[in-house]
């Protein structure tokens, strides 16, 4: 099974594939889709779309994993701006016909870490030691994106088992 995780932000997206399979779990790719910071929000989102367009027609996912919305104490902004960005990374998952599977933060470090209050080198960390990978991914938009990829495998193979 072949998942990609995104981590959503309207500056940078992160994003990750992961392939799963009888016991091996390998990373395929991953990196960041960057928009302009100077572009009318609607450039910035086509940017975005087309980024995004270009990772699943490049990894071909069996289930695309993206971030819940939440929002942070103080900073409402961030939410809303987010908020376009799964927008985004949604519609263009639906057009592919790839199911989206959206997890908070809070499951994706408890999946990585057993915290769901871990700090980002922590899950950076665990991302490292549980891919086998010969640093933490950087940046955190990566480690984050494939955090969420492997929390989506986990649960697609614990779906499988029951």
């Amino acid at each position: 099974m072949r998942a990609v995780g995104f981590d959503p932000g309207l500056a940078d997206t992160g994003f990750a594939a992961l392939e799963s399979g009888r016991g091996t779990l390998t990373v395929l790719g991953s990196g960041v889709v960057h928009t302009h910071a100077g572009e009318p929000l609607e450039v910035r989102l086509e940017q975005l779309f087309d980024g995004i367009h270009g990772v699943l027609a490049s990894f071909t996912p069996d289930l695309l994993v993206i971030e819940d919305v939440f929002s942070a104490p103080g900073a409402p902004r961030t939410a809303i701006l987010m908020g376009h960005a799964r927008g985004v990374i949604c519609l263009a998952g639906q057009q592919r016909k790839v199911p989206i599977l959206a997890v908070t933060p809070a499951e994706v470090k408890r999946a990585v870490t057993a915290s769901g209050a871990a700090p980002k080198a922590q899950v950076a960390r665990a991302v490292q030691a549980l891919l086998g990978l010969p640093a933490p991914p950087r940046p955190s938009h990566v480690a984050d994106a494939l955090a969420l990829a492997f929390t989506g495998l986990s649960r697609a193979r614990a779906v499988g088992r029951r």
